[in-house]
């Protein structure tokens, strides 16, 4: 058994070289041992890179595989209900998804965020399509998917803007759940009364400000913004 004479540590007998320090093995007594296999590889190996295409459609091919048995079932499995929809739709959705940000490389974020709400409003529609309620689709979940949607969009402009910020991805995050939810209690009075009358989302909302305030406060104050930086590590 040897040891480096630099660093110490223990040297297998076929080592030329010491893997800590790289020091050459000159040993008299025991020559290198070239006939025995090494205890690791001498040259380092590379792990080959994912082809995102291949990936891709491997997705598209167990989504459609899924989509396809279950459409087949239904038509022997209870075919006076379409419930196969619910699962066709659940895949359409996951495809755009996950599919094509795989394909496209450095996909735009605001393109990205529409292929995700298109894909909620489409699987919500084959909800519809299978329950045969395209009144309150059209009249109640498409306005409010689109409301959430085009908040979820200011949002990202905004981090995108401020990608750095953490209090102002707070500010804008805990304002946007104030807006969504005094949006979903106006499509829902809407859709039932045909009028407006606001409650419990604007109890909602003010709190949501009550938050926003301290907030812009640290945020605007130099000492309080770093030492909430420094107690939180953001």
């Amino acid at each position: 058994m040897s040891y480096c004479v630099n660093c110490g540590v223990e040297l297998d007998d076929t080592a030329r070289f010491c893997p800590l320090c790289h020091t050459p093995v000159l040993n008299p007594n025991q020559p290198v041992d070239a006939a025995a296999p090494t205890p690791f590889p001498e040259e380092p190996g590379q792990v080959l890179p994912a082809v995102k295409r291949d990936a891709a459609i491997l997705l598209s091919a167990m989504l459609v595989s899924v989509a396809v048995c279950c459409g087949v079932l239904n038509l022997f499995l209870r075919p006076g209900q379409t419930w196969s929809l619910y699962v066709i739709g659940a895949a359409a959705m996951l495809w755009l998804w996950l599919v094509p940000p795989l394909l496209a490389r450095g996909m735009h974020l605001l393109l990205r965020l529409l292929l995700d709400i298109g894909a909620v409003a489409l699987y919500v529609a084959a909800i519809a399509l299978g329950m045969d309620g395209w009144s309150w689709y059209l009249g109640l979940a498409l306005p409010i998917i689109l409301w959430g949607g085009a908040l979820l969009l200011l949002l990202g402009l905004v981090l995108r803007v401020n990608r750095h910020s953490v209090l102002t991805t707070v500010m804008v995050l805990t304002g946007s759940i104030g807006l969504f939810v005094v949006g979903v209690e106006f499509f829902i009075d809407r859709w039932l009364t045909r009028s407006w009358d606001p409650g419990w989302s604007l109890v909602v909302l003010t709190v949501c400000g009550g938050l926003l305030i301290p907030l812009l406060v640290v945020r605007r104050v130099p000492s309080l913004r770093e030492e909430v930086r420094r107690r939180f590590h953001v």
